[in-house]
């Protein structure tokens, strides 16, 4: 089962699932934010848009998942923000380099196939000196934690991996220092992690490649009743999604 599939799939009880469970946790991570000035902000995995109630609104966001049923149960409950929606890929972000303030990374690290890649491509996007807060489950270096790796295989066909570790991820990403790195969660395997970009990687923007930019489609959502936000809903569909999700 692809992720694309699984997610479509576990939509509809998405927020039962992990909605209570991770509540403090969640307003904890999203406590990191700064409550004051401009800033354009990336939510990076918006899932359901559990974060969306808890966000400051002083700032500007992009809102981007990789599925329409994820993106589409999140749009209700973002009509306070000042808040764009795009469907595309962690893994190849349809953004130029240097396009926000901060990222946020609400569990999509450890869902992702390739993390590397997903912390890379985040960490391209924010300028230098922004800040990027993760909120997800590692396992520690040396950690055995046999039974979570026992399942990896299969849990991440359905729906998460339970094997990352993120010291092992952050050393393949440069440009990034650890601010902060706090447990959250299930005995410190839930952390907040605060990074912070030093430096750009020197790695060509993908975003503005000529590939990407001979297939990027623009389509508008329409509102669903009369109550939805009276500006239309624009959805930047990236055309390069791995097809592997």
């Amino acid at each position: 089962m692809t992720l694309r599939t699984s997610y479509t799939l576990l939509a509809p009880i998405y927020d039962w699932l992990v909605g209570p469970a991770l509540a403090r946790a969640r307003a904890a991570s999203l406590a990191r934010l700064p409550r004051s000035g401009l800033a354009h902000i990336l939510v990076n995995g918006i899932g359901t848009g559990l974060d969306l109630p808890l966000l400051p609104a002083a700032h500007r966001y992009t809102a981007l998942d990789l599925t329409r049923a994820m993106l589409d149960r999140a749009r209700l409950r973002g009509n306070h923000l000042d808040l764009q929606w795009t469907q595309g890929d962690s893994q190849k972000l349809p953004f130029r380099t240097n396009a926000f303030d901060h990222v946020l990374l609400h569990l999509i690290l450890a869902i992702v196939p390739d993390t590397r890649t997903a912390l890379r491509e985040a960490a391209r996007v924010v300028r230098v000196g922004g800040r990027l807060f993760v909120l997800d489950k590692f396992l520690r270096p040396g950690e055995n934690a046999w039974l979570r790796r026992m399942i990896n295989p299969l849990a991440r066909r359905i729906a998460t991996r339970t094997d990352v570790v993120f010291e092992d991820v952050l050393a393949g990403v440069r440009g990034l220092r650890v601010i902060d790195d706090q447990p959250a969660l299930a005995g410190g395997w839930f952390r907040l992690i605060t990074l912070e970009k030093t430096a750009d990687q020197d790695l060509p923007d993908s975003s503005l490649s000529s590939s990407s930019r001979r297939g990027q489609v623009s389509q508008t959502m329409p509102p669903s009743n009369a109550t939805a936000t009276a500006a239309s809903i624009k959805y930047h569909i990236n055309p390069v999604i791995t097809p592997a999700l």
